[in-house]
């Protein structure tokens, strides 16, 4: 029946849109009532027939307060659907249809955040939309009218092409970091969602445009004036480098001797959470057995001041003993650097604990490639760093 997602039933009147969405909407599951799946399934035809999901996510804004929760209602109903013959690890009609051939819905809900009014029933939705693959690569690959760009659907993706930054997901720093503190907080929340859920599409969208994010993220959230915007984009980043799934963004990361400078400066912040969390990046540096030069040289220049900072870092955190713990093992890495740097072993990247042993991460193509010679195993004390990031998620 969906052949090239299109709905081939008789379309709606257009003089009767607005009626029929608005007289058919408690078909959609309203508490009140119960739905009938044939009339959804005809319901969710109209609809997208009719296009009416773009306009509605265009206009979310100019909406009165209890038609923007109807809206955010009818989004989340339409999105959920399946017939009942469908697979559950299928995507739901409209947002299949919408991936494919009317990605301007999702981009038009993440425009949402421009306005004060639509941002939290926009994100709303699309936090809900997130959980599947397309939705995520639609707003990551957004990127106009380049080649490659979802803004012709996720068929015509080019994955391995370098994003300009003027897409819809680079309009997120913005978002958070300009943004009244409603639009700041639930654009973070989406953000996050974004970079952390899905495990296969993200980790290559990072190495690809490893330079624009990471100077995007750090100026402007690591960097920014806002405490909670600096704290949560901190945090964050500490979360992204200790995924495995993103294990050699973190590894390329790490090699900068500006991104340790930035770091350093964060653990003299004056407020204490901002120390703490940049205390979980920071561990990175230190921990990683094949530090690149300019790191070595970095904290070989600063390893008497780093010592004696790190012998009073946040003494007032005494029931933390995972904190201490990592303070100790960092002060011990440092103490025992030697005099000058050392050219990194073999690989500046090293194999995750759970990779299979006859392969290796290449870290700037961000392939796996057959190893050759010795097999490289994880040092120690990285393995106790992303075994601990296990148990805490655990």
């Amino acid at each position: 029946m969906y052949s090239n997602w299109t709905i081939q039933q008789q379309r709606l009147p257009s003089t009767t849109r607005g009626y029929e969405l608005t007289r058919r909407t408690p078909f959609l599951g309203a508490k009140d009532s119960e739905s009938n799946p044939d009339q959804v399934f005809h319901l969710i035809e109209g609809i997208i027939n009719e296009d009416l999901l773009h306009p509605l996510a265009a206009n979310l804004h100019k909406l009165p307060f209890e038609s923007r929760k109807d809206a955010q209602f009818i989004f989340s109903s339409v999105f959920r659907f399946r017939p009942a013959s469908a697979s559950t690890k299928s995507d739901p009609v409209a947002l299949g249809w919408v991936v494919n051939q009317r990605p301007q819905v999702l981009l038009e809900l993440c425009r949402g955040y421009d306005h004060k009014e639509s941002a939290t029933a926009a994100g709303s939705v699309l936090r809900e939309v997130l959980k599947h693959e397309g939705a995520c690569k639609v707003i990551l690959y957004d990127d106009g009218d380049q080649p490659g760009s979802s803004v012709n659907g996720v068929q015509a993706i080019d994955r391995d092409r370098p994003q300009s930054g003027t897409g819809v997901f680079w309009k997120f720093f913005d978002w958070i970091d300009r943004g009244s503190f409603e639009v700041s907080a639930d654009a973070f929340t989406t953000f996050r969602e974004i970079l952390t859920k899905q495990k296969e599409v993200v980790p290559h969208y990072l190495r690809v445009n490893f330079d624009l994010f990471c100077s995007k993220y750090n100026t402007v959230l690591v960097q920014s004036s806002s405490y909670v915007t600096k704290r949560q984009s901190i945090k964050l980043l500490g979360e992204i480098l200790l995924d495995r799934s993103n294990y050699s963004v973190m590894t390329e990361y790490v090699a900068s001797g500006e991104h340790l400078k930035i770091c350093m400066n964060l653990l003299r912040d004056d407020r204490k959470m901002v120390q703490y969390e940049g205390f979980h990046v920071f561990k990175v540096f230190v921990a990683n057995p094949n530090k690149s030069i300019p790191v070595q040289r970095i904290l070989i220049m600063n390893k008497d001041k780093l010592l004696n900072f790190l012998s009073h870092f946040l003494e007032d955190r005494t029931d933390d003993e995972q904190f201490i713990d990592e303070r100790e093992f960092l002060i011990k890495q440092i103490r025992n650097m030697p005099a000058s740097p050392v050219p990194p072993q073999g690989s500046p990247a090293v194999r995750p604990p759970d990779a299979k042993p006859n392969l290796r991460y290449d870290v700037r193509q961000g392939e796996r490639r057959e190893a050759r010679g010795r097999d490289e195993s994880l040092d120690e004390h990285m393995h106790l760093l992303l075994s601990s990031l296990d148990d805490d998620n655990g």
